[in-house]
């Protein structure tokens, strides 16, 4: 132990997580003013970074793909709980924030997060790998999960409007239930080497090698493990993290709800910005990634992040939907229909070579930029 660190761990990330859970505790429920507003911002960036890095100390620990679905499990979980609060709260005016919520989830990730890993990858490694086989059946994965959750409601005839009958909305929940769990069985037993980062791959084809990863990232990479003890800190102290970013985020949704309606933006905005502001742990993750070369985990993240989403989301809101009063919208409209298809068509181009280059990066960065100008100006 030195001074700077505390059972392994920097002092620093201890203190961040109980800190953050302070600053949520008294602004849960107040109107904030300038400066409490300045601590919610603040002590929501210092979570986001300490999730970041007690996630990683999880994946250390455990390995890949276990570390990354962690997070994307516990980040998952804590807003699935969050949208179902929200939900029972908000009456009618909920009535479709679990859509709005999942598929700006999807957007963020698998346009968002995927679009920014292969951009600031690129630009440090040129040319990146990652598994087809992995990839490919992650995103087939997700576009049936969407399909079938948030798309047929808008066609079916059962209920009026872009709704699920009861029993429509419990096959679905049970659907998406089961999907998700053959993946992550598939993920974590069945096929674990599929979603392993690529090490020192050489293209045969064009006899052009992979830039390897970078000596530092690599000796950080083939450090000892952390010890139980520590990983199980950092477990807890990473859960403690993602309650504060998501309890944060609630907490600043009024200003940003005011701040739409003052600009006359769209309500869904804010449904859009909370969704950023959930998923930051992941997007630092993936492009620190990225960044040594290890496209795969990054792909990881975000993939996974959007099955987790919809996977979890959609039959919580169907049991839950037992004692919600209201509607339950979940059927998209004709424009997120076609967002949706085109990142589908995309993303298919980008992960079917198993090379990735600035160029697909940015293809999906200016979709994902279409998705937020459109969502301000319908």
């Amino acid at each position: 132990m030195t001074n700077s660190t505390v059972h392994g761990l920097p002092r620093w990330s201890l203190a961040v997580p109980p800190l953050a859970l302070v600053v949520l505790v008294l602004s849960w429920g107040r109107d904030l003013g300038a400066v409490l507003l300045v601590l919610v911002c603040a002590g929501l960036g210092a979570a986001v970074i300490a999730a970041v890095h007690h996630a990683e100390v999880v994946a250390h620990r455990v390995g890949e793909p276990f570390g990354t679905l962690i997070l994307a499990l516990a980040v998952t979980v804590i807003e699935v709980a969050l949208i179902v609060t929200l939900m029972a709260s908000g009456g009618d005016k909920a009535a479709s924030l679990a859509r709005d919520t999942v598929f700006a989830a999807v957007m963020i990730t698998c346009n968002g997060i995927l679009g920014l890993s292969l951009v600031v990858g690129s630009l440090r490694h040129r040319t990146q790998q990652f598994r087809v086989h992995a990839s490919g059946s992650a995103l087939a994965v997700m576009t049936a999960l969407v399909t079938l959750s948030l798309v047929l409601p808008t066609f079916t005839t059962s209920t009026p409007g872009a709704t699920f009958s009861g029993a429509q909305l419990a096959f679905a929940g049970v659907v998406s239930l089961v999907m998700y769990g053959v993946f992550v069985f598939v993920q974590t037993i069945r096929h674990r080497d599929y979603f392993l980062p690529v090490e020192h791959a050489t293209d045969s084809d064009s006899e052009v090698a992979v830039e390897a990863v970078d000596q530092e990232d690599d000796e950080e990479a083939h450090a000892a493990a952390p010890s139980g003890r520590v990983a199980l800190i950092s477990l807890a102290l990473l859960f403690a993290c993602l309650v504060a970013v998501v309890g944060l985020a609630k907490t600043v949704s009024p200003k940003l709800e005011a701040a739409v309606e003052s600009a006359g933006a769209p309500l869904a905005v804010v449904g859009v910005v909370i969704a950023l502001l959930v998923l930051l742990p992941e997007t630092v993750a993936a492009v620190r990634a990225a960044l040594r070369n290890r496209l795969q985990t990054s792909l990881n993240l975000a993939l996974g992040s959007a099955l987790a989403s919809i996977g979890l989301t959609i039959p919580a809101i169907a049991v839950a939907s037992i004692w919600l009063s209201g509607p339950l919208v979940l059927g998209l409209g004709g424009k997120e229909m076609v967002l949706f298809a085109l990142t589908v068509v995309i993303s298919q181009l980008t992960l079917a070579t198993g090379r990735a280059t600035l160029l697909q990066g940015a293809v999906h960065l200016m979709v994902f930029s279409a998705f937020l100008f459109l969502a301000v100006s319908p």
